[in-house]
């Protein structure tokens, strides 16, 4: 069928798809940068008020390995699946695993640091990332008195 204007309802379905993913890929990008932002947050305030780095761990896809890896940084949630290393970057610490990775190691590539997560997960549980963060300050040692922290950037 053609349109008063010349165009197929064919060649309009793939203009609106293209449009729709276009601006879904920009929604994205905009949300890893806010979330990039809250990660950059709070490595300068983890560093600044000297909460301890830990050597993270990565497990198992199957969730029985325990595999080193050569980043330092915070776990951020309570399975310690997902972390921040000292530079800044966010990790989801699950590896395939493996004899190999057992001998020698994993390293987790970083990933893009979701502004909610658990978001789209089977158990319906999420959680803001400026939520995970700042509770991850507010039980480190040597906390400051509340009224003089920094405020978690607003998105």
């Amino acid at each position: 069928m053609i349109e008063p204007d010349g165009r197929t309802w064919r060649d309009q379905r793939q203009q609106a798809v293209r449009a729709h993913a276009d601006a879904d890929a920009r929604r994205r990008a905009a949300e890893q940068a806010e979330a990039a932002k809250l990660v950059a947050w709070f490595v300068a305030e983890a560093t600044r008020r000297g909460l301890r780095t830990t050597r993270l761990v990565a497990r198992g896809y199957d969730g029985r390995g325990r595999y080193r890896t050569r980043l330092t940084g915070w776990y951020v949630d309570r399975a310690e699946t997902r972390a921040v290393d000292v530079d800044g970057r966010f990790h989801l610490l699950t590896v395939p695993g493996g004899l190999r990775a057992r001998l020698f190691g994993v390293d987790p590539e970083p990933s893009p640091a979701p502004l909610v997560v658990g978001a789209g997960g089977r158990d319906g549980e999420s959680i803001p990332l400026r939520t995970l963060l700042t509770r991850l300050l507010d039980g480190g040692a040597g906390e400051p008195d509340p009224t003089t922290r920094p405020a978690a950037p607003r998105g």
